[in-house]
């Protein structure tokens, strides 16, 4: 962007480091220690994430805390690292779930221990460099790198009979994506005006013929949306969530790297193309917001339920960024870091009722509230928040996106308005199945409520769930600038959209 602020100390290129030094500590020690090991780990990442959100300077809307080192220059491609107003709340964000998956694993991985935890920290920095690197192939190769110990996580730990057929089907998935995203990354570098380069910077501040412009918005498109997912891009994910570990499902729910890369790359590199088919974003979003809320009614399974409320909440973040404006984004980033604290605490409790009871079937279950309180009251409160309750962080995230899509489609804005209200219907006519009532089995009647270390880290989320709903203004101040910034990239005149 037009200023890059710097600091004396590389606090990127530290976050990046601790991560895999720590993961291989975690591979080379006894069992609890190796927990212990990748506990502290995260916990050292949070505290540099919060460090950097500290020395954020919110009045600019220019990357900060830049380090650039030529890596191959004749080739245009540096290590490039910085944030901005759009990226620096997803670091602490991200250490927080992480920190929150491995607590919730701690005793209930029991194989490969050291190597699960291991995984998790190499996961972690993958998802740390996508939310810095400004440098096009720096950022594909932390993309590609999420693969490997997701593939893993998937098929090893999975609490399905068909995990390693889920792990097979997201990494094909995965993999028939990147390749549309790399071919659009040489595109853009090679037709760059001012020279070939990767760097995100260079292709800000350069230009494009309006053909290059459109094979790379479709490019980009398709690629960021299977990981997104847009539909009809997104069958591997009620796979996934069905078949994985609970904690890796919360970490594929929770953090939307995708809608992450689209704002980021996929839209202001190529704006007239944006502009130009916006109305296929719109689409593309109002059929996610139906079809997810209309298929979540229909499940019988509470993690797939979850996964199309999933999709449902995604189609809203892509209709606010397809408006292009200040409220618009600030509402997609809002809710983007809404999804890590609500669907991945969700999906925590799902993974806690799971060990506790077997299963997740809606046929199973029934009675919860009466032997585990304190999990089905959580659960409740957090799927309250997830359909926009006020005073949790649900609210404002729905309200910012709802208003700035009706100032663009008020028909979009009106299915949005629908659609908020089918959210309240699945959600609650599921919870009363499954929650409510008399216990159908033993197993449930004699299952025991969340255990201290579980409830500490379910209490944290609420915490900051509450926080964000009565003061939002912190995170809406850090994302301001930023956000209008992108808007001035997209609409260059000052012209509504």
């Amino acid at each position: 962007m037009d200023s890059l602020t710097s600091m004396n100390f590389p606090w990127l290129s530290l976050l990046l480091l601790m991560l895999p030094l720590g993961a291989i500590l975690t591979a080379f020690m006894p069992g609890k220690e190796a927990r212990l090991a990748a506990l502290t780990t995260a916990v050292l990442t949070l505290v540099v994430a919060l460090i950097i959100v500290a020395g954020f300077d919110s009045q600019q809307a220019g990357f900060q805390f830049v380090e650039k080192t030529p890596w191959m220059p004749s080739l245009g491609i540096h290590y490039l690292l910085g944030v901005d107003g759009l990226s620096v709340l997803f670091l602490p964000f991200t250490a927080l779930l992480f920190i929150g998956v491995i607590l919730a694993s701690w005793n209930a991985i029991r194989t490969m221990t050291r190597l699960y935890f291991a995984l998790l920290l190499v996961l972690e920095c993958t998802m740390m460099g996508i939310f810095t690197s400004l440098d096009t192939i720096l950022f594909f190769l932390f993309w590609e790198m999420t693969l490997l110990p997701l593939f893993f996580l998937i098929s090893l730990w999975g609490s399905g009979a068909n995990r390693r057929y889920a792990g097979v089907k997201y990494s094909l998935f995965m993999l028939a994506g990147g390749l549309p995203i790399l071919l659009g990354f040489v595109v853009l570098a090679m037709n760059n005006s001012t020279g070939m380069s990767f760097a995100y910077t260079d292709l800000l501040q350069g230009s494009r013929e309006y053909g290059v412009q459109v094979t790379v918005f479709f490019l980009l498109l398709v690629g960021f949306g299977v990981k997104i997912p847009l539909f009809p891009l997104h069958t591997w994910l009620p796979v996934v969530a069905q078949e994985g570990p609970a904690t890796t499902v919360a970490l594929l729910t929770g953090l939307k790297v995708g809608a992450y890369g689209l704002l980021r790359f996929g839209l202001p590199l190529v704006p007239d193309a944006a502009l130009e088919f916006r109305w296929i974003l719109v689409g593309l979003g109002m059929i996610g917001v139906l079809y997810g809320a209309v298929a979540a009614l229909s499940q019988t399974s509470l993690r797939r339920m979850l996964a199309f409320s999933s999709l449902s909440h995604v189609g809203l973040v892509v209709l606010g960024i397809a408006a292009f404006s200040p409220q618009g984004m600030q509402g997609a980033i809002f809710q983007l870091l809404n999804f890590t604290l609500i669907a991945g605490g969700l999906f925590l409790i799902t993974g806690f009722l799971h060990q506790r009871t077997g299963s997740t079937e809606l046929l199973s279950l029934g009675g919860v509230a009466k032997s585990m309180p304190l999990l089905a009251s959580l659960f409740f409160f957090l799927g309250l928040a997830g359909i926009g309750m006020p005073a949790t962080s649900g609210f404002p995230a729905e309200f910012l996106l709802i208003v700035s899509i009706l100032e663009v489609h008020t028909g979009a804005g009106l299915v949005v308005l629908f659609v908020v209200i089918l959210g309240a219907a699945y959600f609650l006519n599921f919870y009363r199945k499954a929650f409510l009532g008399e216990a159908r089995h033993d197993i449930i009647r004699d299952a025991p409520d969340l255990k201290p270390r579980e409830l500490g880290v379910l209490l944290l989320i609420v915490i900051l769930v509450l926080v964000f709903g009565f003061y939002p203004q912190g995170m809406l101040d850090i994302t301001e600038t930023s956000s209008q910034y992108w808007v001035s990239l997209m609409l260059p005149t000052d012209t509504s959209p």
